[in-house]
C-alpha cells in the first residue's frame, strides 16, 4: 500500500517509516513541513496520507490544509490525521465533505501497532476512524439534530462505537451484548438515519458521517 507521511519531528518520522515498512507500507514520500505535503500529495496520489496536523512553517493547522486541498482534488482521497488535541472544528472540516476515507486519531491514545495499523487499512479502505474522545465531544454537540434524536441511548453508544471504526464483534464486547444484537441496533439506525441500500455507498460509513457531520 503506497503511503505519504507527514510529520515533521525527525525521530518520530524515522520511527514511523520503519513500523510502516514492517507492516508492508511503501513510503512513497516522507515530508516535514506543509508546502512538502502539499507536493507529495499532488505527485504521488498515495493509497493513504498519514499526517501530522500541526506542522511548519507555522505549527498550526498545515497538515489539516494539505489534506482538504488534495481530497478538493482527489475526492474520496483516504488520510488520517494525528493529533496531540482534540479539535472538533477540525474533525468537521475534514468530515465535511462526506466522502469517508478519513480518521483522527490523538498521539497520546495509540496504544499498539496493530490498532494503528489496523485504523491505517480501514481509512484507506473507504472507512471513518476517530478517536473516541472527537467522538464523544461531537456526539454530545450533535444531541439535539431531529434525525439523530430518533436513536436510542444504546443505539447511540453503538453508534460512537461505529465511528471509533469497531467491528461488530468489537461492538459486543465492549457494550456485552450478542453480535446478533449488535447488527440489530446498526439496522435501526439505518433505517432511523433514512440510509437506504444502496449498491454504491458503504451505509455504515454513511451513518457514521450523518452523525459525526451534524452542525
Amino acid at each position: 500500500m503506497r503511503l505519504v507521511l507527514a510529520e515533521d519531528q525527525f525521530l518520530l518520522r524515522e520511527g514511523l517509516t520503519r513500523l510502516l515498512e514492517l507492516n508492508e507500507f511503501e513510503i512513497v514520500a516522507a515530508v516535514g513541513t506543509g508546502p512538502e505535503l502539499t507536493r507529495a500529495l499532488a505527485e504521488h496520489e498515495p493509497d493513504i496520507a498519514l499526517v501530522d496536523i500541526r506542522m511548519p512553517p507555522t505549527h498550526t493547522d498545515e497538515g489539516l490544509r494539505a489534506v482538504l486541498d488534495a481530497r478538493r482534488r482527489r475526492p474520496g482521497q483516504p488520510s488520517l490525521l494525528l493529533s496531540q488535541y482534540v479539535d472538533q472544528l477540525y474533525a468537521r472540516e475534514l468530515l465535511a465533505d462526506g466522502e469517508g476515507g478519513v480518521g483522527y486519531l490523538l498521539k497520546d491514545r495509540v496504544f499498539n501497532s496493530s490498532q494503528f495499523i489496523e485504523a491505517l487499512h480501514q481509512v484507506a479502505a473507504g472507512g471513518t476512524v476517530m478517536d473516541p474522545d472527537v467522538v464523544s465531544r461531537m456526539m454530545s454537540h450533535n444531541s439535539q439534530d431531529q434525525q439523530i434524536s430518533r436513536l436510542t441511548d444504546r443505539e447511540r453508544e453503538v453508534l460512537g462505537y461505529m465511528a471509533e471504526g469497531r467491528s461488530n464483534a468489537a461492538v459486543a464486547a465492549g457494550l456485552v451484548i450478542t453480535e446478533k444484537a449488535v447488527a440489530k441496533h446498526i439496522n435501526n439506525i439505518l433505517a432511523k438515519l433514512d440510509l437506504p441500500p444502496s449498491k454504491d455507498d458503504n451505509r455504515r460509513v454513511m451513518a457514521v458521517l450523518t452523525y459525526l457531520n451534524r452542525v
